[in-house]
This record gives structure tokens, C-alpha cells and sequence, in this order.
């Protein structure tokens, strides 16, 4: 008679294998997020494994010489219901581990802006797990449409560069242009957001000179509430415009 155990069963579970080139940082990083460290192993050979909600992450021995820096590592997607719970809790956790969100370098999160469908995380090891809506568009929404003009062409581009390429320079770079060249006959809505947009990107950028200016200049915007929560929209993390967005009309 032929059992359960003789066929194959649609039951299956399968878990990544990720290189860990950094195992110490990892352990830590991963710790620093609220993750359960179900094994440890570090020799002869790294095996790591984590535990979180109700995914795991696996890290195996990474090829000689690797470089998380320079070089691409691994990947890993993980699928869910809705992604902005996901980004609040790591990122309160980064807060109280690092005293800020990682945006840049290793380890790192990208900013999540509100009805993003995904975001990533990328460990010390240089792999990268995406967290991505389980009902997300087939066709992405990545911006660059040529009936936009003037800053709102700025801005479109600007975000493409800050949360598709993670080129926060080249971000700073396209915004600071544009609030010098195409400000002056623009939406104050979209004044506003460019000038949320360049503080947000000053912080993380260190480029501390530049804050007090883009701020004040936000100050000094007169903004309906529907206006001003377009500019908090636009930045990932709305409290750094705490001390500069005016009050609403």
C-alpha cells in the first residue's frame, strides 16, 4: 500500500544559504534587529542561522577573498503581506542599537516611502534581502515619465536615484540644481518637497552646512496640511523635518 511517505508532498520549505564573509558583524547585526540566533557555528566553516516572525536566514562560507564592500554577495526575497511594518520595526530597532537609521554603507536599509510595494535590507556580509508585497503591481511604478516639467521632473528623477539606484548623491545633486534653476515659477508643493528631500539627504550626506538653509527656506513656505503631508511623503523619515516644517493653514 502506498503512503504519505512515499510521495512527494506540496509541504516543501526552503531556506537561503547565504555567503558570510563578516560572520562576527553579522551575528551582531542581525542580533541588533531583534533576530533569534538558532546556530552558531564558526569553525571550521561558518553556519549561521536566524530566526524572525516566521522566516529564517542561513549563512554558509563565502568564496575566498570576497569583499562585501566591492563585490555583490547574495540574495534573498522575502514575501509579505504589507512591507511598511516590516521597515517600521527594523528601523526602530536600528534607533536603539545604532542611534539612527543605516542608510549607507554596511550594514544599510533603504528608506521606505508610503505605498512602496518594497525595501531592502543589506547585512554586513553584503547580501541583500528584499522585503516585497505579495500583491505588488506587475508593472513597478519606477518614475521617469516624459509628460513631467520643470521640478516635478526633478523630483521624479531625484527619487529615482535616492530609492532605485541608492545614489543619494547624485540625489542631492539633481534636487540642489533644481531648487536653484526651476524653484522659482514651481508649485510651492513641490518647492517643498525638493527642500524635504535635500534635508533628508543632507543628514545622511554629513553635509551638516547645508541643513540650516534648506530648512529655512522650508520654514518659510506657507503650506496647506494637504501640502505638507506631500513634502513629509517624500522622505523616508518625516521627523527630520521636525524643526523646520511650518505649521499648516
Amino acid at each position: 500500500m502506498t503512503t504519505s511517505a512515499d510521495r512527494v508532498q506540496p509541504n516543501e520549505t526552503t531556506v537561503p544559504l547565504l555567503p558570510c564573509p563578516a560572520p562576527e558583524e553579522t551575528l551582531a547585526f542581525w542580533r541588533a534587529l531583534g533576530f533569534e540566533v538558532t546556530y552558531q557555528q564558526l569553525k571550521p566553516y561558518v553556519y549561521l542561522a536566524f530566526a524572525w516572525s516566521g522566516f529564517q536566514l542561513h549563512y554558509g562560507p563565502a568564496p575566498k577573498d570576497l569583499d562585501p564592500a566591492k563585490e555583490f554577495s547574495g540574495a534573498c526575497l522575502v514575501m509579505v503581506d504589507a512591507v511598511a511594518p516590516y521597515h517600521a520595526a527594523f528601523a526602530e530597532a536600528m534607533r536603539r542599537a545604532y542611534g539612527k537609521v543605516l542608510i549607507k554603507g554596511l550594514p544599510r536599509m533603504t528608506r521606505y516611502r508610503a505605498g512602496a510595494s518594497r525595501f531592502s535590507v543589506v547585512d554586513p556580509s553584503g547580501n541583500t534581502i528584499t522585503f516585497i508585497r505579495r500583491d505588488e503591481p506587475e508593472e513597478v511604478e519606477y518614475g521617469g515619465s516624459k509628460k513631467l516639467e520643470g521640478l516635478a521632473r526633478v523630483l521624479d528623477n531625484a527619487r529615482i536615484l535616492r530609492e532605485f539606484k541608492t545614489d543619494d548623491r547624485a540625489a542631492y545633486r539633481a534636487l540642489d540644481s533644481g531648487m536653484r534653476r526651476r524653484a522659482e515659477d514651481a508649485p510651492v508643493v513641490e518647492q517643498a518637497m525638493a527642500l524635504a528631500g535635500l534635508i533628508e539627504l543632507a543628514i545622511a550626506l554629513e553635509k551638516a552646512e547645508q541643513i540650516s538653509e534648506w530648512g529655512a527656506r522650508l520654514r518659510a513656505l506657507t503650506l496647506t496640511a494637504a501640502e505638507r503631508e506631500q513634502a513629509q511623503a517624500y522622505v523616508a523619515d518625516p521627523s527630520v523635518l521636525a524643526p523646520w516644517l511650518p505649521d499648516a493653514t
